[in-house]
C-alpha cells in the first residue's frame, strides 16, 4: 500500500522556530521554510521581512496522515505560538510574522476551524484567538540558508530563540505541552 502524503502549511512567526518542533515525529517526511499569502512572485526574505509583500513566513510540512494525523499537527502547532497576538509573534513584529493556518483541502479547513474553536472555548486565553484560517496559495521556498537553520546555525538559532520570549510564553501558557 502506498503512502498518501499531504502538506500542511502553518505560519507561526519566525519560521526558524517553527521547523524543529515538527521534525521529530514519525510520519513527518519534511519540514521546509518558505513564504505564502502575498502578492509578489518568488519573494526574497528581505521583501517578506519588510512587510510589503503580503507574505507570511510559513513552514510546509509533508506528512503521512495515516501515521501522524493532521489533527495532531494542529495540536502541536497551537503551543508553538501566541494565538492572541495579531501584530506578529514575540520579538518579531509585523504582518509577515503573524499566525495562520493555510489549508489544502476541505478536511483540513474543517479540522482547523474545529481546533481553533476548541482552543477559544477552552478558557486558556482571555483574549480572542486571532490566528486566521485561509486557503493555501502558492508556496515559495525560502532561501537555502533558512532551511534547517536550527541545525546549520545552532548557536545563532539558540541565541535568537532565547531573546525572542517564545519559550517563556510557551512555558507560562502551554506548560502541559512541553
Amino acid at each position: 500500500m502506498m503512502e498518501q502524503l499531504e502538506k500542511a502549511i502553518l505560519a507561526g512567526g519566525c519560521f526558524w522556530c517553527m521547523v524543529k518542533p515538527f521534525t521529530e515525529w514519525d510520519g513527518i517526511h519534511s519540514v521546509v521554510s518558505g513564504y505564502m499569502g502575498g502578492s509578489i512572485e518568488n519573494p526574497t526574505y528581505e521583501q517578506v521581512k519588510e512587510g510589503n509583500s503580503g507574505h507570511l513566513e510559513v513552514v510546509e510540512i509533508t506528512f503521512d496522515p495515516a501515521v501522524y494525523p493532521y489533527e495532531d499537527l494542529l495540536a502541536l502547532y497551537w503551543p508553538q505560538i501566541d494565538p492572541t497576538d495579531a501584530g506578529g509573534q514575540f520579538q518579531d513584529r509585523g504582518h509577515s510574522y503573524t499566525t495562520a493556518i493555510f489549508y489544502t483541502n476541505e478536511q483540513q479547513r474543517l479540522a482547523a476551524e474545529k481546533s481553533k474553536n476548541e482552543l477559544a472555548a477552552s478558557g486558556r486565553f482571555t483574549k480572542p484567538i486571532v490566528t486566521v484560517i485561509r486557503p493555501a496559495e502558492t508556496f515559495y521556498l525560502a532561501e537555502d540558508y533558512h532551511q534547517d537553520f536550527y541545525k546549520k546555525e545552532q548557536a545563532a538559532y539558540e541565541e535568537d530563540r532565547a531573546q525572542s520570549g517564545r519559550d517563556e510564553f510557551i512555558q507560562a501558557n502551554w506548560e502541559d505541552h512541553k
